[in-house]
């Protein structure tokens, strides 16, 4: 799942009510609706070294 800072409480509240406790949320910055095409591609590279790691089972930095 790949959410931004400001929903990553939200996030955490739904996976464990779904019982996916060990799913790791891909987290990039708040907000994203606003922004211009450049800068939702800095936020696609944020988020895509994130996503290896989760996909490769290592840890990735907490927010």
């Amino acid at each position: 799942m790949v959410v931004t800072s400001e929903f990553l409480h939200e996030a955490h509240m739904q996976r464990d009510a779904l019982g996916m406790p060990d799913l790791a949320p891909v987290v990039i910055d708040h907000p994203l609706s606003t922004l211009s095409d450049a800068e939702i591609a800095a936020r696609a590279e944020q988020a895509a070294a994130q996503a290896v790691a989760v996909w490769l089972g290592r840890e990735i930095k907490s927010r």
